[in-house]
């Protein structure tokens, strides 16, 4: 079961290198990892995909907890919390098929981005489920590249991860 983490970390040199060696010391495989800054200069949001049952999760959690540049370690249950991802996908057609490429595109709310003989580039942004969705409908044409970023997640409604009072 895939398990989505919202880690708050000290925006300094060395702490994503620090989480990933955890994982990887663990034997954890991450699915998904994407980093940025957040409305706090000296704060970091890493937001991890892990495939794993409730005490591989738990085990995960525990040990982000107990370093140093961790600030606050949510785990998101699923339904309560938005997710995102960005892809980039180069699409093999002839210039006779660009206009049915162009149709999904529009479909799926993507955006064309780039125009070759041989080839268009869409950009997408969407959930997991859309995304295969997209991929789905572009395969029969020949999927030359996908380019995935790391999934986005944050909390529905008004609740924030890190309250105001708090570290940092």
């Amino acid at each position: 079961m895939k398990n989505t983490l919202s880690v708050l970390v000290e925006n300094q040199p060395g702490v994503l290198s620090k989480v990933a060696g955890l994982f990887s010391r663990r034997g954890f495989n991450i699915d998904s990892l994407a980093v940025g800054i957040t409305e706090n200069q000296k704060i970091s949001r890493m937001t991890i995909v892990v495939d794993g049952d409730a005490r591989v999760v738990e085990q995960v959690e525990k040990q982000l907890n107990k370093m140093i540049p961790v600030i606050k370690v949510k785990v998101l249950e699923p339904g309560t919390f938005l997710s995102s991802e960005h892809s980039l996908v180069k699409v093999a057609c002839k210039i006779k098929q660009h206009a049915e490429i162009m149709n999904i595109a529009e479909l799926m709310h993507a955006s064309i981005v780039d125009v070759a003989p041989t080839s268009l580039t869409l950009e997408f942004t969407g959930d997991e489920d859309r995304t295969q969705t997209l991929l789905g409908l572009l395969k029969p044409y020949g999927i030359k590249e996908v380019v995935r970023a790391g999934a986005l997640a944050m909390e529905k409604g008004s609740e924030t991860t890190l309250k105001q009072s708090a570290k940092a």
